[in-house]
């Protein structure tokens, strides 16, 4: 029975090659869409899913209170004290173990030496928690010894070579420290939330010519230690996470707070687990660049979507050519068949179709993840979708894609009275609300709100782009700042002016698009007395050159100097400080007197405000302090001589720092980085957009050949009583466009909810326009009338006489 059934589908597909091609073709291409989503989202939910007790480690995060429930900044990392002393004072975790990344680490062997990104100190016990490969050494005893270290393969190669790098020692920071390597592990999974390459011994931290042991225990504010924490087996951590305000106000104790307020209600503790970090954590430090929840689901709607317009394709190309079918099953049911078995033929021809599509899609697939990982910077593999929990719901897909697009035109057909048939008389509704007329408008509503989606995307991102941000960040080199150069600084920066190329230079704790995380308690004296402030003032230590490197404008005051000392205990602040504080304008901020930590001092300059952060974020108070500490250095160069600058700027760098390599990052690629997840989701939408579109038309193209096709003799006549050819465009085309337009009435509504949530993501935005609703219903009906008129056209001006004859 089966055996015949397939049979008669391979033949009805070979009598009706235009329809099957584009069942086939439309089916091919959704089915590639979805396998490629897929991948994309099981690698997304893949993450840190690789170590051995990922379901039982959580990462320690640190909330501050600006005031009480109000919540002004979320760490992922948290001060070194607290990993011992929760597992002093919670018997039931079982493992603690703590990561400390370097920043930017000179290494040097022998005459080799690098800047490398992706150091980091770790506790001795970091192997039990993260699943990696050890391939020399003792992945229990690696971390162990202070300076020890331990390196990627890649890194090993780079410094030794092809030769054996155990216990050869590696110098870090121009040769104050000596480590020996002591393992060499395998680089972490691409679906890890972070990816160190240099191991060092967290027991090193306890040299105080590096951290100190006593820093270690009490140091409560330096929060920049990752801690994770390891649970039994489906331990309820709910149990930790009640205990943790008593935690706190019994071992935490801050200098200087308020008499009224307990620990808990400045700071708190949560646990956020392991696997849930790369979509769902996007807190104010995250060790490297999160996913999205929110984008997973909506690609993964997308290919849903898709996959849902290539169905309705089917279903409406199938119920259309019923009547060239109507004969078939007259026949079948005149000679017994029964109503279930005809049923059954039409299924079986449906998955049939969607496996073969299968096959072709999967082969797509292969040939496409190359160009999607260049695209995206993933690194998807047709691997992830041959696991057996993966393949076999793959495989079944198509039956249930077939069941689904096949089971109305089964019963459809299945339906029809042989008497009726036979004898040619039957009629196919084709009435105002017929089913296959819904189905086209679902199709174009899909269409139209990822036209949308793909406008309202690409236009924020031009206005991230034109955006004025407040200052200038072309042609600025940003680097690492060498505290080494000490009291050379002045002589190396007037060197570094000499060139023509080099326009300013300027020092300071943090550069643009970074996230402004460091602040101290602040106070402003009103009424003879200091009153604390009930927001955060976001700090950022500069010296005199950073305002003129960036180009910052002054709305009042002046900027530092270094000919006046006593302005190491003055303070510059933005404009928004000024509104947050009442002083109505930057004038009126002058010389008012504010402590900030241990200073007391004046403002002498309010800065115009800028966009120090991305345009996710809003512009916040901020204030600039003067310090002896710096971590970047800004240089502003001409940009006529790009090239002769920057050699010119080594040429000084080599010339003060012979033992630091040269090493600069473009501040506007830093911006760029910024906004890449949207830049790649802006490609993407427009990428699925377009085959949207392209699968609904494809099915339009069809669905309009065939109801052109039994309107032929109807064209011929009205040709023959004078109507025009632009009237018969018309008249065969204008059913469709009102489905068009109607598609457009249910999707802009959607649309318009949808982008407006998804622009809500942003400090500074653009408006939801009418032109942009109005433009993706007018591409939908110009593309469907394209699609349509091409059969119209040639219908028109076929010869009538022709069509009449056959009569």
């Amino acid at each position: 029975m089966i055996k015949n059934y397939l049979r008669s589908a391979f033949r009805n597909i070979k009598r009706h090659p235009f329809i099957s091609f584009i069942n086939i073709f439309g089916l091919t291409v959704g089915l590639t869409c979805c396998l490629l989503i897929v991948t994309y989202v099981i690698n997304e939910r893949s993450y840190d899913k690789f170590n051995k007790n990922a379901d039982d480690i959580y990462r320690v995060t640190r909330i501050f209170y600006s005031a009480p429930n109000v919540e002004s900044l979320h760490l992922s990392s948290v001060a070194p004290p607290f990993g011992p002393l929760l597992q002093t004072a919670f018997s039931d975790i079982k493992k603690m173990t703590r990561v400390l990344p370097n920043g930017s680490a000179t290494l040097r062997y022998k005459d080799k030496l690098f800047n490398e990104q992706n150091a980091a100190f770790a506790d001795e016990n970091f192997f039990d928690f993260f699943t990696v490969p050890v391939v020399k050494g003792d992945l229990h005893k690696g971390l162990m010894e202070p300076y020890s270290i331990m390196l990627t393969k890649t890194v090993a190669k780079k410094y030794f070579g092809d030769a054996d790098p155990m216990n050869k020692t590696i110098m870090l920071d121009n040769g104050k420290h000596e480590f020996r390597v002591t393992g060499i592990f395998d680089a972490f999974p691409a679906n890890s939330h972070m990816h160190p390459d240099i191991l060092m011994s967290f027991n090193t931290l306890k040299d105080t010519a590096v951290y100190g042991e006593k820093q270690l225990e009490t140091n409560f504010g330096n929060n920049s230690f990752y801690t994770y924490l390891m649970f039994p087996k489906n331990y309820n951590v709910d149990r930790v996470r009640a205990q943790m305000p008593y935690f706190l106000d019994k071992y935490v104790n801050f200098k200087g707070m308020p008499g009224n307020l307990k620990t808990h209600q400045v700071t708190s503790l949560t646990l956020q687990k392991l696997t849930d970090i790369h979509l769902t954590s996007h807190l104010d430090d995250e060790i490297e660049e999160n996913g999205s929840s929110g984008r997973v689901y909506i690609f993964s709607a997308i290919a849903l979507f898709i996959l849902l317009i290539a169905c309705i394709n089917y279903m409406n190309l199938s119920t259309a050519r019923s009547t060239l079918r109507a004969k078939e099953i007259g026949i079948r049911k005149v000679v017994g068949a029964q109503r279930k078995e005809i049923i059954a033929q039409f299924l079986s021809e449906s998955v049939l179709i969607t496996y073969v599509s299968l096959l072709i899609a999967f082969g797509l697939t292969v040939l496409l993840l190359p160009a999607v990982n260049n695209m995206s910077n993933l690194q998807l593999n047709i691997n992830t979708l041959l696991h057996w929990q993966v393949l076999l719901p793959v495989i079944l897909l198509p039956f249930v894609i077939g069941l689904i697009s096949g089971i109305y035109p089964a019963l459809f057909m299945s339906s029809f009275i042989p008497v009726k048939v036979l004898k040619g008389i039957l009629k196919i509704n084709t009435g105002t609300f017929s089913f296959r007329k819904i189905l086209v408008v679902l199709q174009f509503s899909i269409s139209i709100v990822l036209i949308v989606a793909t406008i309202v995307v690409f236009r924020q991102l031009q206005y991230i782009q034109d955006k004025d941000l407040g200052f200038s960040k072309d042609h600025i080199l940003t680097m690492g700042y060498d505290g080494s150069l000490g009291n050379k600084y002045e002589a190396f920066r007037t060197d570094l002016l000499k060139n023509d190329g080099v326009k300013q230079i300027g020092r300071s704790s943090r550069i643009p698009s970074g996230r402004l995380l460091d602040d101290q308690n602040a106070s402003v004296l009103e009424g003879g007395s200091f009153q604390p402030l009930k927001v955060d003032l976001k700090q950022i230590a500069v010296d005199d050159g950073f305002i003129p490197t960036y180009g910052i404008k002054m709305a009042s005051g002046r900027n530092f100097s270094k000919h006046i000392k006593t302005d190491s205990n003055k303070f510059i602040i933005n404009e928004t400080t000024v509104q947050t504080l009442g002083w109505k304008t930057p004038e009126n901020a002058l010389n008012k007197q504010i402590k900030y930590g241990s200073v007391t001092g004046n403002v002498i300059g309010v800065m115009k405000d800028f966009h120090f952060e991305s345009l996710h974020q809003p512009i916040i108070p901020m204030i600039l302090i003067t310090s002896p500490y710096y971590n970047r250095l800004s240089i502003k160069i001409d940009g006529h001589s790009v090239q002769a600058s920057i050699a010119n700027i080594k040429e000084t760098w080599e010339k003060y720092l012979p033992n630091t390599p040269f090493d600069f990052t473009f501040l506007d690629e830093k911006f760029d980085q910024l906004y890449r997840s949207e830049q790649q989701q802006g490609t993407l939408f427009t990428i699925f957009a377009c085959i949207a579109i392209f699968i609904a038309c494809l099915g339009l193209f069809g669905l309009s050949a065939f109801t052109i096709t039994q309107r032929v003799k109807e064209i011929g006549v009205r040709k023959v009583l004078g109507a025009s050819i632009p009237q018969i465009v018309t008249e065969l085309s204008k059913d469709f466009l009102i489905l068009v337009v109607i598609a457009a009435a249910f999707a802009i509504p959607v649309a318009l909810y949808a982008m407006n949530k998804w622009l809500d993501g942003f400090a500074s935005r653009i408006s939801m326009s009418w032109w942009i609703l109005a433009a993706a219903g007018i591409i939908a009906l110009i593309i469907a009338f394209a699609t349509i008129s091409f059969q119209s056209i040639k219908a028109a001006l076929a010869n009538p006489v022709k069509s009449l004859r056959s009569e």
